[in-house]
């Protein structure tokens, strides 16, 4: 048995030595056990390869990763938002939670606003139409959607950019758009139909309208279309297709009036009391709801919607009719208050009936209008 060096640890003895080292037996006089090497095994014969066989190990690059990481960025979109004001950033949260890249762009400065929501700010238009974005939404004041409309540099975009609104009426984005985008660009007409305050907690059941006035017949531009719908979806809105005129009529008699009865009550200075009903405290959401919004957006309901002044005039008509309603009753009140009794008075008054006589038999009728004997032609006789 060949002696071991005590600087080599000892095998396991289930281990043979099958590869001694040539140089590692002493050819010489036997040495002490304390000298001789043991032979080194030779693994890179016979390698045994690490493998992590357990599902629930925690690997780097599993494939159940590598899935889920290639089928959200297939779903996500690039979406770029032209006005980044209080419902331009409201969209935003939504969008970069869902997972989708999402770019701004407005007249002011929101770049801190931005990074807090994590999107991308950009100041000027050029440099964001470089970034290629997939979807770009209107999302300015109706007021000033034309002026950014005929300024912005749509050359620099991709030829079959879907373009989207979001303006409170229809027909005149979708007039504009039609007007000034390429035929190449597809154009998506919608209205998510709330806002920062009535969707703050949720979008469940609140109703997104949206009209798709012109897409691309083909499968990636009708894909990329139902991605963009699919967010709104995915919140839980009540999704309902319809055509841009059809939504300007149902939306003069809904949101024209109720923007329009929020204003009216707010310049009557509604206020709590410690009294309140349902009603009035339904009155006082009202208020909180549309004083949020500004008058541009007000006044744009009326101004670029044909059928908001139809409105208004019957709103007045109602207003007036209740108004003679109730001075009509009134007059009716006090004219019987105040002139009932003077009436009575002056009234003529009927003379008593004069109890009847009747004739009594053998006896002349009173009002027998025979003359009596002595008189003739009304002149009475002379004895």
């Amino acid at each position: 048995m060949l002696p071991f060096s005590s600087t080599q640890t000892k095998p396991s003895p289930h281990t043979p030595n099958l590869y001694p080292s040539s140089h590692s037996i002493s050819h010489s006089l036997p040495s002490p056990p304390s000298t001789l090497k043991l032979p080194k095994t030779h693994t890179h014969l016979h390698p045994h390869r690490l493998r992590i066989r357990a599902i629930d190990a925690a690997q780097p690059f599993d494939y159940e990763t590598r899935i889920k990481t290639n089928y959200h960025k297939s779903n996500a979109l690039k979406i770029a938002i032209l006005g980044f004001g209080n419902f331009g950033q409201f969209l935003a949260k939504a969008f970069v939670g869902q997972g989708h890249t999402v770019l701004a762009q407005s007249r002011s400065d929101y770049t801190k606003a931005a990074q807090s929501l994590g999107v991308l700010f950009y100041t000027d238009p050029n440099d964001l139409c470089e970034q290629h974005p997939e979807v770009v939404i209107l999302c300015t004041s109706i007021l000033s959607s034309e002026k950014v409309i005929r300024s912005f540099p749509f050359q620099r975009l991709k030829r079959n950019t879907l373009f989207v609104d979001v303006l409170s009426v229809k027909e005149f984005p979708r007039d504009l758009l039609l007007k000034y985008l390429p035929v190449e660009f597809d154009i998506l007409c919608t209205h998510p139909m709330f806002g920062p305050e009535s969707g703050r907690n949720s979008w469940a059941n609140l109703p997104f309208v949206y009209d798709k006035v012109r897409i691309g017949n083909n499968g990636f531009r009708l894909n990329r279309c139902e991605k963009f719908l699919g967010i709104f979806a995915k919140e839980g809105c009540r999704m309902v297709e319809m055509s841009c005129a059809e939504h300007d009529r149902h939306a003069a008699g809904s949101q024209f009036v109720t923007h329009t009865m929020g204003r009216v009550l707010e310049r009557f200075n509604l206020e709590s009391s410690p009294i309140n009903t349902k009603g009035y405290e339904t009155l006082l959401n009202l208020v909180e709801n549309t004083s949020g919004d500004s008058f541009d957006l007000y006044y744009g309901l009326f101004m670029y919607n044909k059928n908001a002044m139809e409105q208004l005039e019957r709103l007045d008509n109602a207003f007036e009719a209740l108004k003679q309603e109730l001075f009509g009753n009134l007059h009716e009140v006090c004219r019987k208050q105040l002139f009932g009794i003077v009436e009575a008075a002056e009234a003529p008054r009927e003379e008593p009936a004069q109890p009847q006589k009747l004739l009594t038999v053998g006896t002349q009728n009173v009002h027998d209008e025979t003359p009596k004997k002595g008189h003739e032609n009304g002149t009475e006789q002379l004895h």
